[in-house]
């Protein structure tokens, strides 16, 4: 005669490991749509902080060029340099930023409206400049970036 085991060979069948494993599949589903949410947003700020940052380093680098053009300009003849505008990287379909400087002089007697201030008593006063940049990108951040910065240069 056999003798048959009543743990191994059962009639009913329980659904506790059904219910067990869409529990697992569930937490899993959120886990994993917490992740991507998380990882988009990352992507998004680096995105957006890279850009900030070359936008201050293309302010920095209008002020050496606006250094360049004013010690380039001969001011006897053709007067006092008032602004510029630059385009990075280049006009047409992929420029990235707009770059805008505007320049008051300090005790160089330009006129026409470039003097920040014409009479220094002070001689190492003297040729300095003020500069205002403005570093604006073309629609190619999900946030508008403007960068501002205001410098004062001895000429």
């Amino acid at each position: 005669m056999q003798r048959k085991n009543s743990i191994l060979i059962s009639s009913k069948r329980s659904g506790f490991a059904m219910i067990m494993a869409i529990i697992v599949i569930v937490v899993l589903t959120t886990i994993m749509a917490l992740t991507l949410t998380l990882t988009s947003q990352t992507a998004k700020q680096t995105t957006d902080l890279y850009l900030r940052e070359q936008a201050v380093l293309l302010a920095k680098s209008a002020a050496e060029l606006a250094l360049l053009k004013i010690s380039g300009q001969d001011r006897a003849v053709l007067g006092c340099l008032g602004s510029f505008t630059a385009v990075y990287p280049s006009n047409g379909p992929d420029k990235m930023f707009d770059i805008n400087v505007t320049m008051k002089y300090i005790g160089l007697g330009c006129g026409g409206g470039l003097d920040y201030v014409s009479s220094i008593s002070t001689p190492e006063s003297n040729g300095t400049v003020l500069m205002d940049i403005t570093v604006t990108d073309n629609n190619i951040a999900t946030e508008p970036i403007r960068y501002f910065r205001r410098t004062l240069q001895k000429l």
